[in-house]
């Protein structure tokens, strides 16, 4: 998958992952962006478009804090498992910036 939000740094292969990014940020800090994780950065993009910049910043911030991270979009089922890595959602990107992510995926209000 080509994410032109980190064309300019190094992708690696990684055999046992083939369907999510591994980017090396630095010598020492690398990340992998799983598919619906990124989905869901592309919606932020669609809803807070002038906050975009500031949300791939913060990401790259978060690898160089944690040195290696997994971006999924739950932490309790990663399609990614590699040992020594953290795991942020989006929320825990956005949500420090305080903007938020809107979940409108709730029943309807009408009764049978």
């Amino acid at each position: 998958m080509n994410y032109p939000e980190w064309q300019h740094l190094t992708l690696l292969m990684d055999e046992e992952n083939p369907h999510c990014n591994l980017y090396q940020l630095d010598e020492d800090c690398f990340f992998y962006i799983e598919p619906a994780f990124y989905t869901q950065l592309m919606g932020m993009k669609d809803r807070h478009p002038e906050s975009f910049p500031l949300i791939i910043k913060e990401i790259e911030e978060v690898v160089k804090k944690h040195k290696k991270v997994i971006f999924t979009s739950n932490y309790e089922y990663p399609q990614t498992i590699k040992e020594g890595f953290i795991y942020r959602e989006i929320e825990d990107i956005c949500d420090p910036l305080l903007i938020f992510v809107e979940d409108k995926s709730r029943g309807s209000d009408y009764g049978d």
